[in-house]
């Protein structure tokens, strides 16, 4: 599956964003079992675009139906395998769990087809629970979620995982704006001035939703669930003239219901409206709505605290922050909500129909509201008006509508219509108000976002709403929405939502993966497949299945990063199914001594290391932008195809300083597959890596083919431990010029398969150029492992290559083969010029010790012992007691200090790989040194 970043994080400035950008969509995976029996259900209906069968990996208990065409068009957009399930008309008992529960996980994404209505009316009533990070859409104005009376939504996201309903188009991309699909509409029982007043039954139908969406009753502490961290965009739709959709539409809904940290984003009606009923809200975001932003009616007196409000700021489609009236039936009942600390920014739209304004309170309203703060540009609207109407004028005056401890700073700060009362005088009358002069509204300490700045007067100009209003409030000291902590960033829109990182869901398995059954019966387990272009964390605590040739980026686009957790253990169940991190990619393989990171086979995961045997499953390969002997050295671009990986798995080019990520604490174990001769998969295959790159603490075990190879490149290594390696342990080539610093190599104690320590050579294009890497304190033990095509060895050089060694053992039993080998024999006279000074450097072997019973083998007329004792330093023993115990070196050769030669080695005085046991640099994370 390939992810492709269509929403990228980024830091646009919340003026552009409020003016209607797209948002960041992040799919989470949830709690889905692969393995279960495909859906091969019918069409759905509607305009879903076709059948919804097919192959989607889709669970038959989950509500709705699974689209192939949304869920192509989906995955098209992400470029990953995503399921898109289609919910259409009402989801009853039917469609829930033995507790009355219809879950929407956060593994699929959700369709909304026409209206989608949560129970009856106070009939077949269920609960509708939907899990953090979860998407729902709309395709079209008609469809928008219903909660009907004696149902519940329970939706509760996260700070870092909010839920989402948007619209179709902001789910895959393309362009947004308001009204593309309905909304949310919330029916309770609460009271209104629109029921009769006796207290028998009342069901009045809410407006914009088709016949039968009614509420009302006589309960104000009806409980309709949980609405906390959800964002709604893009929604809003005029079924009629005066009909319209809200974001969000709350008809008779209770206190007992909870509402917390809630947006709504440019939506076509009001954001929220509050159709009598009373229930509370807290840190409400309203931006970019294209009509009120707040409206109440029909006797609403429920608590706000928290309410930020802010036009389009690119002046478009606005109305008023708030507009409340009563729309009472028999005049003797108002609205009388409490509203506390809450910010209204204008803009400068201004039609004949509608312009932005502060607040507009009309017929029979009452109001206590506190720490408000209300402005604007100069072009901006009035931002108080309080309509003529008797009931409104009266409350102006007995102390049913209030408002204190406020600021205002506006061109037009108020509208008060002739005979009515004058706003002035009433503003400025009461506790705590603040009338600021439009010129002076710098004074205010506002920053563009709607936040105080550190100077900011208004930080402790605000009233205690807590003790002056209702024990609902929290106690403050500011005016305005936001004080010293801005609760919007990182979960609203426009304020860091949807740049958040992929969230973890309900399965455990990482967006970007998918959750199948687990390989050992109970751990979480999660498939990677496909191309991933789009960050991707493995977590901790799960097992990761490669899935086929896994991709991380495409060559030079589509970059990303793979993070791997400490801890985390990949596996793959074939010689198909390998790791491929692309040039301009990385891996970020971070493990630590006591949670090393492991890249295995599925044998060893569900048997043991003991069933881990050699070719279980593919490798690593990672690929760079390093030089390489075979690219054009006029320096052009350069693409060589790696060996082992499928057509396009492509490395080369002039950055020898190029960086691929990290390996720290990582174990390869059980890999290596031949593709075809002379083609075949290594352990960690690195193919123009640079030296950017920071390899150190790896181990390779038991790969049917190379260990470590270098093609080309720069990249240095540390702490290399090769252990059980059936072909050679560590191979160059291509021209590579890195750095390696302790590597211990030892090959199977049961004396199985086994060829060279160290394989190099130069593959050179034009016979020029040659590898020319420098070795530090290399531990070499050999087996007894002897065919006609291999035996175990110690170091061959080959052609065009050249080495700088220091510092090492080399050893093993008495049937091993030569511990070194200069390959002269096929008349390759570059390393023979190496060898014998004609070239500058040269091949230098030095301060080392060879202690097998062939210690030299000669080919051609140059005396390679010769060479060998004439260097500084060297010794030829015959047995490996007198220089190693176990891995641990016991000869007494003085080494050379090779950090005097580079800055990359580090400081020594022994020889070989491994000190002592103080020293030992494996214990803890390494296997098979036993």
């Amino acid at each position: 599956m390939e992810l492709k970043q269509l929403f990228k994080a980024s830091a646009i400035a919340t003026a552009l964003v409020l003016a209607g950008c797209g948002g960041d969509i992040n799919i989470s995976e949830g709690d889905i079992d692969n393995s279960v029996t495909n859906n091969n259900g019918g069409d759905t209906g509607g305009d879903t675009g076709g059948d919804t069968g097919g192959d989607t990996g889709s669970d038959d208990t989950a509500p709705g139906e699974s689209s192939t065409f949304l869920s192509g068009e989906v995955s098209d957009a992400f470029g990953q395998d995503v399921e898109v399930r289609v919910l259409t008309g009402r989801l009853t008992a039917d469609d829930a769990d033995d507790q009355g529960v219809i879950t929407l996980t956060n593994d699929t994404v959700w369709a909304l087809e026409g209206p989608v209505f949560i129970g009856n009316d106070k009939a077949d009533s269920v609960t509708l629970a939907i899990e953090e990070g979860t998407i729902i859409f709309g395709r079209t104005g008609a469809d928008y979620l219903v909660v009907s009376r004696d149902s519940k939504i329970e939706a509760e996201g996260t700070a870092s995982a909010p839920i989402i309903m948007t619209s179709f188009n902001d789910v895959v991309g393309d362009e947004v704006g308001a009204g593309q699909w309905g909304g949310v509409v919330i029916l309770g029982n609460g009271t209104s001035t629109k029921c009769p007043q006796d207290g028998s039954d009342c069901a009045l139908q809410v407006e914009g939703a088709e016949e039968g969406a009614v509420f009302g009753g006589t309960d104000d502490t009806d409980n309709s669930g949980i609405l906390k961290y959800v964002v709604v965009k893009y929604a809003g739709f005029e079924i009629a003239p005066d009909n319209e959709l809200n974001g969000i539409t709350f008809g008779g809904v209770g206190s007992g219901t909870e509402v917390d940290y809630v947006q709504v984003h440019s939506n076509a009606d009001d954001g929220v409206e509050f159709f009598g009923g009373a229930v509370n809200a807290k840190h409400l975001v309203l931006t970019a709505n294209q009509d009120d932003s707040v409206d109440w009616d029909n006797g609403y007196k429920g608590k706000l605290q928290y309410v930020y409000v802010q036009h389009a700021a690119d002046n478009s489609d606005a109305n008023r922050g708030i507009e409340g009236d009563g729309d009472g039936g028999d005049g003797l009942e108002f609205s009388k909500p409490m509203i506390a600390n809450m910010t209204v920014i204008g803009n400068t739209f201004d039609t004949a129909d509608a312009d932005s304004e502060g607040l507009l309170l009309r017929d029979q309203t009452g109001a206590n509201l506190m720490n408000f703060l209300i402005t604007g540009p100069e072009a901006m609207g009035e931002c108080l008006e309080m309509d003529t109407d008797e009931t409104v004028q009266a409350n102006l005056s007995d102390g049913d509508l209030t408002m204190t401890y406020s600021a205002i700073a506006c061109s037009e700060p108020f509208n008060s219509p002739e005979g009515a009362v004058d706003l002035e005088a009433w503003f400025t009358g009461q506790d705590g108000n603040q009338l600021i002069a439009f010129e002076d509204r710098a004074n205010l300490g506002l920053n563009p976002d709607g936040t105080l700045t550190a100077e900011s007067a208004l930080l402790t100009a605000g009233g205690d709403a807590s003790t002056l209003l209702d024990t609902f409030f929290e106690a403050n000291t500011f005016v305005g929405a936001v004080g010293e902590t801005d609760w919007r960033e990182g979960w609203a829109f426009g304020f860091g939502g949807g740049n958040i990182e992929l969230v973890q869901s309900a399965s455990g398995c990482p967006s970007g993966t998918t959750s199948i059954t687990p390989v050992d019966g109970s751990t979480t387990t999660c498939e990677v497949s496909g191309t991933i272009t789009s960050d991707l964390t493995l977590t901790e605590g799960n097992f990761y299945a490669l899935s086929g040739a896994v991709f991380v980026g495409g060559d030079k686009e589509n970059s990303a990063t793979l993070t791997v957790e400490p801890g985390v253990t990949v596996y793959g169940a074939s010689g198909n199914d390998y790791l491929v991190i692309s040039r301009d990619s990385e891996i970020n393989a971070n493990g630590t001594a006591e949670n090393p990171i492991t890249f295995t086979s599925r044998d060893h995961v569900v048997g043991g290391l003991e069933a881990g045997e050699a070719g279980q499953w593919g490798g690593m390969i990672v690929l760079g932008n390093g030089e390489s002997t075979k690219c054009p050295q006029d320096g052009t671009s350069c693409s060589l195809q790696v060996e082992g990986a499928q057509e396009g798995a492509v490395f080369g080019g002039t950055d020898n300083t190029d960086s691929s990520g990290t390996l720290r604490y990582v174990r390869v174990m059980h890999g290596g597959f031949e593709i075809a001769p002379d083609n075949e998969l290594n352990g960690i295959t690195f193919g123009g890596v640079g030296s950017g790159t920071t390899v150190e603490y790896v181990q390779v075990h038991k790969n049917a083919d190379d260990g470590v190879e270098f093609f080309g490149g720069a990249v240095n290594v540390k702490y290399l431990t090769l252990t059980g390696i059936q072909d050679d342990s560590v191979d160059w080539d291509n021209g590579y010029v890195g750095k390696l610093q302790f590597v211990l190599v030892k090959h199977a104690e049961d004396n199985s398969d086994a060829n060279r320590a160290i394989e190099g050579d130069g593959d050179g294009g034009d016979g020029t150029a040659f590898s020319n890497p420098m070795v530090a304190n290399m531990t070499i033990i050999g087996n007894e492992f002897d065919t006609a095509d291999a035996d175990s060895e110690g170091v061959l050089l080959r052609d065009q290559t050249n080495a700088q060694l220091y510092n090492f053992v080399v050893t093993g039993p008495a049937g091993m083969g030569e511990c070194f080998e200069a390959d002269l024999s096929d008349g390759d006279t570059t390393l023979l010029a190496n060898m014998d000074g004609t070239n500058t450097p040269q091949l230098t072997f030095e301060t080392s010790v060879l202690a097998c019973a062939e210690n030299i083998k000669d080919s051609g007329d140059f005396s390679q012992e010769d060479w060998f004792t004439a260097q500084a330093g060297n010794s030829l023993l015959d047995n490996t007691a007198t220089v190693l115990n176990g891995i641990y070196t016991v000869d007494a050769t003085v080494a050379t200090d090779v950090s005097t030669l580079d800055s990359f080695f580090s400081s020594v005085d022994f020889i070989g790989a491994v000190k002592d046991a103080d020293n030992d640099w494996t214990a803890g994370w390494t296997v098979g040194l036993e």
